[in-house]
């Protein structure tokens, strides 16, 4: 069966492996999450899992999100995901899903948000060259550049690499290696980095394409 789970970036640490060597790993925070709602071919055309995450309080819940977790019979959850799973047989509303689901071993897809930069030049956000930065360059070494023809074609094509915000997007590390499950501490030890800031909200299920 596929495995999901919603988990809070802690932040990083390393361990050592059986033959003495240095393996970096990311500590998250995996869990409890439950599951909100099933959703089923008959009813919405395909099979999905909504699990929760994280504690809300009633007061920064709108009227319909209130209704959505009383239709399940549930605790309000900050964080709401679905999942798309090939088999969701063993999985009801309500069930609550651990960090133990994981194994160690087991190969993983890393979803989180990315560190905001802010405002970056096309250097920084494009890897873009730069000019000399001296014999007579002027103040234009780290500039963009042209952004295209003059009368024809008379505008910026779509997709130009232009300065801009840089970071806060959703970014996936594919096949990651889940090197160890702490059951009572509900964590998952993750080798590498992962997206985002310590505190983030990250979002782990089995490889898609496992290696």
């Amino acid at each position: 069966m596929q495995k999901c789970i919603i988990g809070k970036k802690i932040g990083m640490t390393q361990l050592f492996d059986e033959k003495g060597n240095v393996v970096p790993v990311t500590v998250v925070e995996a869990g409890p999450c439950v599951v909100v709602q099933k959703k089923t071919i008959e009813n919405d055309g395909y099979e999905a899992v909504q699990i929760g995450f994280g504690a809300l309080s009633d007061k920064r819940a709108t009227k319909a999100i209130k209704g959505h977790f009383a239709k399940a019979d549930v605790a309000l959850k900050k964080t709401l995901k679905e999942f798309r799973l090939d088999d969701i047989a063993a999985l009801n509303v309500g069930d609550i899903i651990k960090a133990d689901t994981f194994a160690a071993g087991d190969a993983v897809d890393v979803c989180g948000t990315s560190k905001g930069k802010g405002y970056a030049g096309v250097i920084k956000r494009f890897n873009a060259h730069s000019l000399k930065d001296t014999h007579g360059t002027g103040p234009v070494h780290r500039h963009a550049g042209s952004n295209g023809a003059n009368s024809t074609p008379s505008r910026v094509f779509p997709g130009r690499k232009l300065p801009g915000q840089y970071g806060v997007e959703q970014v996936t590390v594919l096949n990651l290696k889940v090197v160890k499950v702490d059951k009572e501490k509900g964590v998952l030890l993750i080798k590498g980095a992962i997206p985002g800031p310590k505190g983030s909200v990250v979002y782990v299920r089995d490889a898609v394409k496992k290696s």
